[in-house]
Order: structure tokens, then sequence, then C-alpha cells
């Protein structure tokens, strides 16, 4: 239709087309806003809203204070074996000497040495004593923290089962307040959606269609980007059957408005021919010509070809001659291309 508009209006439509899509950004901003807000209205969940408060605090409280217990242990461990070392070094060195000092006294078979000898043992046994104390402690200590290991793993265990059925608790929560901020959204989002259809059936050709076309595409904007991404899905079910049930109205529509245009088509086609081009309006016409179509039907017609002045398919005139100087002209022309008369029969405006 572009090629028949003057000049002027061209750039009159676009600058309305720039008003409607500047509008609708600004919609969009604003319901962006407003629904990406919507999940503030639920209360934000926690995991501890989910547990027996009293259970899971004595339990992480034995927690920590066996992870405590279990630290001090190690430590312990660690000090009585570095004495167990110092131990077995120092009785280690002593019977070195002690052999070294009973290899000399064999050498020189010396009585006096005997009660030496005697002392020396006492001393060896004495330092062979401290080292098994050490090594008891050892094993004392490894005992307290293997006991302390096992208690903390036992805690966690019970609080680990209980944050896991708090987590399913949680999460199955959760699915519900998703659901519910899903709801609110199609409560905003539906019925812009219910106006822009509205809109579309009896306003989109009136004075101020940029305003009604931005509110369309906004209303589009909102169910397609920003409710249809927060669908539900269980399994995908509710996905596929909300597309199914979405692609069966529209689908509807469509053949019913097909049906609803050929049948129109049809008792158009019926009408006498000064009728049916004074029922066009004069855009329409030059628009569809332009598209090397009928005006009437808008069939696919040869208009190159000189021989031809009626549609072959429903008879609708699109060549005569002017009256005024018998030139072949269009037959929806207001005037001459030859000679400027004006044409008796004037097409109506939309």
């Amino acid at each position: 239709m572009s090629k028949s508009l003057r000049l002027s209006e061209k750039w009159f439509r676009r600058g309305l087309w720039l008003v409607a899509v500047v509008f609708a950004s600004f919609l969009i901003g604003l319901g962006g806003t407003i629904v990406g807000d919507l999940p503030k209205v639920e209360t934000p969940l926690r995991l501890d809203d989910f547990l027996d408060k009293a259970a899971s605090t004595q339990l992480r409280a034995q927690a920590k204070d066996l992870r405590q217990a279990e630290q001090d242990a190690q430590t312990a461990l660690e000090q009585a074996q570095l004495q167990r070392s110092k131990a077995r070094s120092e009785s280690q060195a002593e019977r070195e000497t002690f052999n070294n000092w009973l290899a000399a006294r064999s050498v020189t078979q010396r009585a006096e040495h005997d009660p030496e000898v005697l002392a020396r043992t006492q001393a060896l046994d004495q330092l062979k004593q401290a080292e098994r104390r050490a090594q008891q402690a050892v094993e004392a200590q490894q005992q307290a923290a293997l006991d302390a290991r096992q208690a903390a793993a036992a805690t966690q265990a019970r609080l680990s089962e209980m944050e896991a059925q708090g987590y399913e608790k949680m999460a199955a929560e959760r699915r519900k307040v998703e659901l519910r901020v899903f709801l609110y959204r199609l409560a905003l989002t539906l019925p812009l959606l219910v106006v822009a259809g509205w809109l579309f059936a009896k306003k989109r050709k009136g004075t101020y269609w940029p305003f009604v076309w931005g509110f369309i595409f906004f209303a589009l904007f909102a169910f397609f980007v920003e409710l249809v991404p927060y669908l539900p899905s269980y399994g995908g079910y509710v996905r596929y059957v909300v597309g199914l049930a979405v692609t069966a109205l529209v689908g509807r529509y469509a053949i019913l408005a097909l049906h609803r245009y050929l049948e129109r088509q049809k008792q158009a086609e019926a009408l006498p021919d000064q009728q049916r081009r004074k029922e066009l309006g004069y855009d329409v016409a030059l628009a569809r010509l332009a598209k090397n179509v009928c005006p009437g039907c808008e069939r696919p017609v040869d208009l190159k070809n000189e021989s031809i002045d009626f549609c072959p398919h429903c008879g609708i005139g699109l060549f005569d001659h002017c009256g005024q100087c018998n030139t072949r002209k269009s037959a929806f022309a207001r005037f001459c291309h030859a000679c400027g008369a004006s044409v008796g029969v004037k097409l109506a405006r939309e």
C-alpha cells in the first residue's frame, strides 16, 4: 500500500509507527519492572524454617563441640607422638651407650664395675618404662581422637539427614511459591492480552491507532516474554499443554477468519462490476494493482498484457478508456493519466 500513498503521508505513517514503538517500549519497561518485583511479595524461603528448631540447634551445637574435641584430641595426639619419639630416642641412645660400656668391661673384667652395671641397667629400665608410658599415651590419644571423629561423623550424619528432609520440604514449598508468582503474573498479563485483542478487533484502524498498536506490542511481549518463560514445568506437560491451547486458539481464529474472508469474497464477486469498484477503497485498489493482483479477488493477473481489460477470475473491470481522450487507463483511476479528465465513477475511500 505504500506505493499508493503520498510522500508526506508515508513519512507521517512512519512517524506514527515510531510513536507506537516508543510507546510500547516504555510500557514494556514499566511492565518488566512490575513483573520482576512480583516475587518480592512472597517471603524468602530459608532452610531453618523447615527444620525442628530445637533439635537442629542442639545437633549443630553438638557437632561444633565434637569437631572442637576432635581438633583438641588431634593436637594432644601430636604432642604424645612427639613425647614418644623423644622417649624412644633417649632409650635408644642410652642402650647404645650401655652396650658400648659392656663391651669395654668385657675386655677389662674388673669386678668393681659390677655396681655400675646394675645402676646402668636400672636407668635403662626406667627409660624403657618411660617409652612404654609415652606409647600408652599415644594410644590413648589415638582412641580419643577416633572416638571424637566417629561421634562428630554420627552427629553430622543425623544433622545432614534432618537438613535433607528440610531441603525436600523447602523445594516443595518453593514450587508452590513459583506457582503463586506465576499466577500473579498471569493475573497481570492475561487481562492485558484480552484488552489487546479487543483493541486489535475494534480500534486498530482508529484515529489513535499508534497507541493501540503500541499497547498490542506491549501485551504480546508481556505474555510471550514476561510470562511464558516462567510457566511451571511439571515434566514439560504444562508448557506443552499451554502451547497446544494457544496454538488451537490462534489456529481456530485464523481458520474462521479465512472462511469469513472467502465468504466475503464470494459475496463481493457476485455483485455487479460498478458496485464492486465503488465498494473498493482507492488506496486498497492501488496497493493490490501494484502487487499485480486483481483488486477484487486478489488473484494474480498479468497487468502488463494490454489485451487484458477484465480479471479472468472474477470478471471485475481492470482497464477502460477515458471518455475525454479515449486513452486506455486503469478502471480504478480517478483521473485520466493522459488528459487529466475526471472519471465519473469515484471509488470509496477507506
